[in-house]
């Protein structure tokens, strides 16, 4: 009957055994995790992703307190710089801003800009700001609170 079934009967010095063990692992439950979490993740991903186009409201938080003679940079519509009250060029800023805040790199500037100028023109602003030194920034936004 050995014969018949093809499992030949050498020794188990000599060649193949009855009992052959294969050494092969199964992959298969490990290839249907992994495609589960794939699945999973392919449509879980677009889910973290905001594309969104927002006109964000004004705050609700509570003002931080005000130092007794703020440094405000404003950005105008036409993407001129005020430094204060004074207009000034783009490449003057860091030189206005040493002089109104007598060449302290440390103190807090405060950045308003008006709703038309574009998020772009605003961070080539804040970049300004950052090569000249200053960076401590905080952005001024209208009080929302009622």
């Amino acid at each position: 009957m050995a014969a018949k079934l093809g499992i030949s009967k050498l020794g188990s010095r000599g060649g193949a055994s009855e009992l052959d063990v294969t050494h092969e692992i199964n992959v298969t439950p490990f290839i249907d995790v992994m495609l589960v979490l794939l699945i999973i993740f392919m449509v879980a991903a677009p889910l973290a992703t905001v594309d969104i186009g927002v006109d964000l409201p004004a705050t609700a938080a509570e003002p931080a307190p005000r130092p007794d003679k703020p440094v405000f940079v404003t950005v105008k519509p036409d993407l001129s710089i005020a430094v204060g009250e004074d207009i000034v060029a783009r490449d003057g800023l860091s030189t206005s801003l040493d002089a109104a805040t007598k060449g302290r790199k440390d103190e807090r500037i405060y950045l308003r800009a008006d709703k038309a100028v574009s998020y772009g023109d605003l961070m080539e602003v804040m970049n300004t700001l950052r090569n000249a030194g200053y960076l401590k920034v905080a952005l001024v936004g209208l009080d929302g609170r009622s």
